[in-house]
């Protein structure tokens, strides 16, 4: 029986050390790309901010239609929904927050009468809203690891299709604050919070000369900020799962390293087990064959 558990327990470890090899290696990818993500939203920044200025001197020459783009809505009766989320798992709760915080608006808002469309990023979400039969107009793939302008590109042009059939455009996604620190946050795309327009930094000048006119440079300037408002929310989330994953391989890690350092523990109990039990049967098969020498001599 100790041989055959000591067997089992040799098996059960080389198995865990292989596993802890492959979560070892993906700690070590995961942060390094976390560097890599935060450079990236940095390099991002400036361009937003030029754009947030460029508008915000536009806003003083827009028509009605126009200022319709960054007048608040206190009761929206129809809502887009960008949820992204993470092409892969192993990376802790970072999917299972995203998704439940728009499940969690999604079925509120639909009790109060409220019109939902939701487009998707990453297959984990693509597969929950599946699963939960919940409606989806446009969806997206292979974007979540490396994003590039490219696919923040197309996933603003499918929200801006549906712009005429939406009052709202809201993204549900990971902000990435810290390495300690990713937060899931729900933030508007149009119209455009005032807080974009009305920013400090936003105002160039007291005088400023636009070309073309204020309403015309909107209707161009509105589609790249949203490219760029999604491409920001498509690097932070990219390395907040990072970050996740990181964190989820380097407790994966010890967590093998412990359960390798509980079954060695057995294993050398199972041996001690093993050799107690040969000795037994050895010092017992000697004391028979003295038992049986005595009574052949004394016969």
């Amino acid at each position: 029986m100790g041989a055959a558990q000591e067997r089992q327990l040799r098996r059960r470890i080389k198995s865990i050390e292989a596993t802890k090899k492959i979560t070892r290696a993906m700690e070590l990818i995961a942060a390094s790309q976390i560097a890599r993500a935060q450079e990236r939203i940095a390099q991002s920044r400036p361009y937003q901010i030029q754009l947030a200025k460029a508008l915000s001197n536009a806003v003083g020459q827009m028509d009605a239609k126009s200022k319709s783009l960054i007048k608040e809505i206190e009761n929206p009766t129809s809502l887009l929904l960008l949820v992204i989320a993470g092409d892969r798992g192993l990376c802790g709760g970072y999917n299972n927050f995203v998704l439940r915080t728009a499940e969690r608006m999604i079925k509120k808002l639909s009790s109060e009468q409220v019109k939902i469309g939701t487009v998707l990023v990453g297959k984990k979400a693509q597969a929950y809203f599946k699963f939960r039969k919940m409606p989806v107009i446009e969806s997206f793939a292979g974007m979540t690891d490396r994003p590039n302008y490219q696919d923040a590109e197309k996933v603003s042009k499918a929200l801006l299709s549906q712009r005429d059939n939406f009052e709202t455009i809201k993204i549900v996604s990971t902000r990435f604050i810290s390495a300690a620190i990713q937060k899931v946050e729900i933030h508007q795309l149009l119209p455009i919070p005032p807080e974009v327009i009305e920013k400090p930094e936003s105002q160039i000048g007291p005088i400023v000369e636009l070309e073309p006119e204020g309403s015309a440079l909107i209707d161009m300037l509105v589609p790249q900020y949203i490219g760029a408002a999604v491409f920001s929310a498509l690097l932070e989330a990219s390395a907040s799962e990072h970050t996740a994953r990181q964190r989820a391989m380097s407790s994966a890690t010890e967590n093998a390293e412990e359960l390798i350092k509980t079954l060695v523990r057995q294993m050398n109990r199972a041996r001690q087990e093993t050799i107690t039990t040969e000795i037994m049967e050895i010092v017992g098969g000697a004391e028979a064959l003295r038992a049986a020498e005595l009574r052949r001599k004394e016969d």
